[in-house]
C-alpha cells in the first residue's frame, strides 16, 4: 500500500485556518505553519487560532506546528500556501530547502507585486517548480462558512489529474465538495480578478446603488473576466463553471467578503490608507487591481477590454473620485 503524502498549510489567516480544518477531517497529522509564534502558542494551549475562525477548535495532538519555513517545507510533501500575495516572496526568502521535489498549491487569490506573477508562475520561474507540480484551490468558497461547516464547493485545478483528485480526495467531507480542472491558469487568474470585481461591487453599494445596477455590473464582470483570461492563456473553459463566475458571485455579494467591505468603505469616502487600516484582514483585491491593470497595459493593442478593472485602478491608485468614475462606467456597462 502506497504511504499518503504528508501535508502541510503555509499562512495563518481566516482561509489558511478553515484549510487546516478540512484536512484534519481526513489526514491524521497536518503541518501548519506561520510567523506569528503568539498565535502558535495559543493552538497549543488553547485549541483554537485567536486571531481567525476562533470558534474551529483543533486537536492539537493532530498538528505539527512550526513557525520555521523550512522545517515544514522538509516535513511535507504537498505544500498548500495561503499566504497573502503582498506577503508570500517575503516569506519564501526565508527558504535555505528546495521546493524543486515538492507538489505546490496555492490557495492564495492575488499576484506578486515583486514579479508581477500569478503564484504559480512565481513558484515555477523562481524556484523551478514543474508545472505538473503546481496546482489551485479555488471557491466559492468562503472561509467562515467553512468553520460553520456550511456545505461549500471547491475547484482544484492542477496539469497531473492524478494530482488534483488526491487533493481533492483529501479536502472533501460531508459539507465540503470538490471537483478538479486543468485549466490551472485559468482558475488562479480568475481567483485574482474577482477581488477587483467584489471592490467594484463594493464601492457601487457605498456609493447608493442598488441591486438592479449591482446585477449589471455582475454581468458586466464576468464578460469582462472572460476576455482577460482568454488573453493571457487561451484554451477552452466554460466560463460559468463554479470557479470562475461561482466564485466571482460569491465574492462580491457576501457579507463575508473583505474585499466588497474594502470597496464598500471606500465608495463612503474612506481613503485607501484609512479603510486599510479599519480592516482587520488584507483585501487581495487591493494589490491584485494594480498588477491586472499594469499586465493588461503592457498588451497594447492586443489588450483586453476592462473599464471595470480601469474604473477601480483609477479609483485606488490615481485617487479619483469614486462618484466621478462610476457616472462614466454606467455609460460603458450594458
Amino acid at each position: 500500500m502506497t504511504e499518503r503524502p504528508k501535508f502541510a498549510v503555509f499562512g495563518g489567516g481566516s482561509w489558511a485556518t478553515a484549510i487546516v480544518k478540512m484536512l484534519c477531517e481526513n489526514l491524521d497529522e497536518v503541518g501548519w505553519y506561520m510567523r506569528n509564534t503568539y498565535a502558535l502558542e495559543h493552538i497549543k494551549k488553547e485549541d483554537h487560532n485567536p486571531n481567525y475562525l476562533s470558534s474551529v477548535e483543533f486537536k492539537v495532538s493532530q498538528l505539527k506546528l512550526s513557525n520555521d519555513i523550512n522545517e515544514m517545507v522538509e516535513y511535507a510533501d504537498y505544500l498548500i500556501f495561503v499566504i497573502p500575495s503582498a506577503f508570500v516572496e517575503t516569506e519564501l526568502k526565508k527558504l535555505t530547502v528546495s521546493l524543486e521535489e515538492k507538489v505546490i498549491f496555492s490557495a492564495i487569490k492575488g499576484i506578486v507585486p515583486e514579479t508581477s506573477l500569478i503564484v504559480g508562475d512565481h513558484f515555477n520561474t523562481h524556484y523551478n517548480v514543474a508545472f505538473n507540480n503546481i496546482g489551485v484551490i479555488s471557491g466559492p468558497c468562503h472561509a467562515e462558512e467553512v468553520a460553520l461547516e456550511r456545505l461549500s464547493y471547491l475547484t482544484i485545478a492542477c496539469a497531473d489529474e492524478e494530482k488534483a483528485k488526491l487533493v481533492a480526495d483529501t479536502l472533501s467531507s460531508d459539507y465540503i465538495k470538490c471537483t478538479t480542472s486543468d485549466d490551472v491558469m485559468g482558475t488562479e487568474y480568475a481567483a485574482m480578478l474577482k477581488n477587483i470585481y467584489a471592490i467594484a461591487a463594493g464601492i457601487a453599494h457605498g456609493l447608493g446603488y442598488g441591486d438592479n445596477f449591482q446585477s449589471v455590473l455582475m454581468s458586466n464582470a464576468i464578460r469582462e473576466m472572460k476576455k482577460y483570461v482568454k488573453k493571457v492563456h487561451k484554451m477552452k473553459r466554460n466560463i460559468n463553471d463554479s470557479a470562475y463566475l461561482g466564485d466571482l458571485l460569491v465574492t462580491g455579494y457576501s457579507v463575508f467578503s473583505r474585499n466588497r467591505m474594502f470597496g464598500n468603505m471606500i465608495g463612503k469616502g474612506y481613503t485607501v490608507k484609512s479603510a486599510q487600516m479599519e480592516m482587520s484582514m488584507i483585501a487581495e483585491g487591493y494589490y491584485a487591481t494594480k498588477s491586472a491593470y499594469n499586465l493588461n497595459q503592457a498588451k497594447g493593442k492586443k489588450k483586453a477590454k476592462t473599464p471595470i478593472i480601469t474604473a477601480v485602478y483609477n479609483i485606488l491608485y490615481e485617487g479619483k473620485d469614486p462618484k466621478k468614475v462610476f457616472i462614466k462606467l454606467t455609460d460603458k456597462l450594458d
